[in-house]
């Protein structure tokens, strides 16, 4: 079983949009059996929340459901995952300060995994769920091609 744990900064936007977004990939590609998939935030200050509303919106209007509560990164998270996916270069940074630099051979942004690295655009400030929804689709892909060993088309 391989062990993903996304992460972003409080654990309501990008990161459970990641996880339910990845396990509703993994479920269409009968790979499901493979995964243990959870989110954390590298912050506390939501901890408890659900997914935000605006965030929750866009993954119904593409038929992803799932329910989710906010829960903060702790460093034995890091230890027993295989996989850290992390939203941004501030993420990476947290992540890898609060394993006093260890792991960092498991620890990349989610968009790494694409032909276009780069941050994934945080909704909290620019409003647009629906660009960080397509960089986290594009992210996950590239992921799971690279962890099955698929190639995109």
């Amino acid at each position: 079983m391989i062990s993903v744990v996304f992460v972003c900064l409080g654990n309501i936007c990008r990161s459970p949009m990641a996880e339910l977004i990845f396990k509703k990939m993994v479920k269409d590609r009968g790979v499901d059996g493979m995964f243990e998939i959870s989110s954390r935030g590298v912050s506390d200050e939501e901890e408890g929340n659900p997914v935000y509303p605006p965030a929750a919106r866009v993954l119904r209007e593409h038929g992803i459901e799932g329910s989710h509560t906010a829960t903060r990164l702790t460093k034995r998270d890091v230890l027993n995952a295989d996989y850290v996916l992390v939203m941004d270069s501030g993420n990476l940074f947290d992540v890898l300060r609060l394993t006093g630099g260890q792991c960092g051979d498991k620890v990349f942004k989610l968009c790494s995994f694409t032909s276009r690295p780069r941050d994934v655009a945080d909704p909290w400030y620019t409003r647009d769920f629906e660009r960080a929804y397509a960089d986290i689709c594009d992210g996950c892909a590239g992921f799971l091609d690279h962890v099955t060993g698929a190639r995109r088309q």
